[in-house]
């Protein structure tokens, strides 16, 4: 007996890879989730107590990136509001980790607050951003300013930094002694692997969302910066939270949850987040001035999941 062929439906297709997914990997319920690998303490130091930080902004950086990662620092200590889930939810998973390392397993709160702030326009390094150029970037963001705790760099779209992208969204470290975080923007370099959920991806071959903000290189900035703050905090000199990776870099608070953003996640799917009525565009965190934001997931060292605020 001959067997005839038939044609299935793109979408057919599309239904039955979707119940694949959900059948095979694990989602998250009520905001945790078992992650593919875990992180553990290495018995170094986090950074606690104050946490300031002096922002450089490299290249031609717009006025709506700078309100939404000001905003949102604003947001880590002061909440939303009467709305939930907040930022400060967030934050709070972040200062939990203080509760693992210290002898007295408490975990006070960490005040953010930006002590100085500059920004280049003029390309000065260049538009090649190499590790040299990064500790020029750390030495021009601290000359004759207040001491941080962390220097945050953000490069624009037409700067490409070396460290980044292959996998790689943000890069932290320490030049002499100093901490810093440095923050690419996806737009043009890597929206592919740095993009998403905002921008459609290979690696996230699924939907995309409406960015809470309005611009998704902007948004996907700020889940990025997210993720870096997170790594930099409870893993400054690469002595904290983390575990060998891939590659050369170690898997740290974020990248261990990469891709998770609320409950029902799995890959492909960023999990169900809320939708704002009004304009369609996806959040789960609400912060000041009316501001909201998709945050990523955490590993949570208590539960040693993913935990996301909803």
């Amino acid at each position: 007996m001959a067997l005839s062929r038939s044609r299935v439906h793109p979408d057919q297709l599309a239904l039955v890879l979707s119940l694949l997914l959900l059948i095979t990997t694990p989602s998250l319920v009520s905001g945790h989730v078992k992650p593919p690998g875990t992180i553990c303490y290495n018995g170094g130091l986090l950074l606690t107590g104050k946490l300031d930080l002096s922002i450089f902004f490299y290249g031609a950086i717009g006025r709506t990136q700078k309100l939404v990662v000001r905003n949102f620092i604003k947001s880590l200590n002061h909440g939303g509001g009467t709305l939930k889930p907040r930022v400060t939810s967030w934050w709070d998973m972040v200062e939990s980790y203080q509760s693992v390392s210290s002898p007295d397993h408490n975990a006070p709160k960490i005040a953010v607050k930006v002590v100085s702030q500059i920004t280049e326009k003029g390309y000065s390094l260049g538009k090649v951003i190499t590790i040299d150029f990064i500790r020029s970037m750390v030495k021009k963001a601290t000359a004759g300013k207040p001491p941080a705790s962390l220097v945050v760099i953000f490069t624009d779209k037409e700067s490409a930094v070396a460290s980044l992208c292959r996998g790689k969204c943000y890069d932290h470290g320490v030049i002499d002694n100093q901490p810093y975080l440095i923050v690419g923007n996806p737009e043009v370099e890597c929206p592919d692997a740095c993009g998403w959920p905002f921008m459609k991806s290979s690696y996230n071959p699924g939907i995309t969302l409406t960015p809470p903000n309005g611009n998704p290189a902007v948004d996907a900035i700020l889940v990025n910066f997210a993720a870096g703050l997170a790594a930099a905090v409870t893993n400054p000199f690469n002595t904290g939270f983390s575990k060998p990776g891939p590659k050369t870099w170690p898997l740290e608070a974020s990248t261990v949850c990469n891709g998770i953003f609320a409950s029902g996640s799995f890959p492909g799917n960023p999990g169900k987040v809320a939708v704002d009525a009004r304009t369609g565009a996806a959040f789960n965190a609400h912060g000041l001035k009316g501001m909201k934001f998709l945050l990523p997931a955490l590993w949570n060292p208590r539960t040693s999941s993913c935990w996301t605020p909803m």
